[in-house]
């Protein structure tokens, strides 16, 4: 995957009906969007159970753009080599699910893919200052971390302050929880270049009004247009 600061919709499958995700997958790329994001989360990390390596490798081969997968989930170590088989292109990690990141992101790349790195809430950018040469995405979570649909967190300070510390580097900085066209553009004049949205792109459609998904990813693309120069 070629890198570029244009802005991406990445639509979470966590809002995806859960018996036909193939063709959920394929309905959101068909209508425009730009990768898939798919929520790990363990029922320790984060207060909730969803998808495991063997999930993610069925979805693989609906995905045709990008495959996102956010591990929420401690440790993670020990999952990596699981996730790249299962053919995730970016593995995105938390900052605070364990004490060795650094030796975290080694492996990711090591292992074949774009590493991610994850901030939650409460914990400041400075914390990343140290770890962005290993690091290919930032995300920023702008919800406490574990379920969809909760309401947006304002984290454009924090934003502002990644976008001023990766500089030229070409890292992109992803913004995950309640992301709808009101919260966009706030999140793309900081400086964000990738836009998780679940519930927003997923309300009102199906497989069989595939449309929908497709209009509500353009009201989020419209939204940001002119924002970021």
């Amino acid at each position: 995957m070629s890198f570029d600061r244009n802005i991406k919709i990445a639509p979470s499958i966590l809002s995806a009906d859960f018996a036909n995700f193939g063709q959920e997958i394929q309905a959101i790329e068909a209508q425009g969007a730009d990768w898939v994001h798919i929520d790990v989360m363990d029922g320790h990390f984060v207060p909730n159970l969803t998808f495991g390596p063997m999930a993610v490798k069925a979805f693989r081969p609906h995905v045709k753009t990008v495959m996102d997968v956010h591990l929420m989930i401690a440790p993670v170590d020990p999952y990596i080599d699981a996730y790249a088989d299962a053919g995730a292109d970016v593995l995105t990690a938390h900052i605070e699910a364990g004490p060795h990141i650094h030796r975290t992101l080694q492996a990711i790349r090591g292992a074949g893919m774009k590493a991610g790195i994850a901030l939650n809430p409460g914990t400041p950018a400075e914390a990343v200052a140290h770890l962005l040469d290993l690091t290919d995405l930032v995300c920023v979570m702008t919800v406490n971390p574990g379920f969809g649909g909760q309401k947006f967190i304002d984290m454009s300070s924090k934003i502002r302050n990644l976008r001023a510390m990766i500089g030229d580097r070409p890292i992109h900085i992803e913004i995950d929880g309640g992301v709808d066209p009101t919260t966009a553009p706030l999140v793309v004049e900081a400086g964000a270049d990738v836009l998780v949205a679940g519930s927003a792109v997923f309300k009102g459609g199906s497989v069989d009004s595939p449309e929908v998904y497709g209009e509500n990813m353009r009201k989020i693309r419209s939204a940001t247009q002119g924002v970021w120069a």
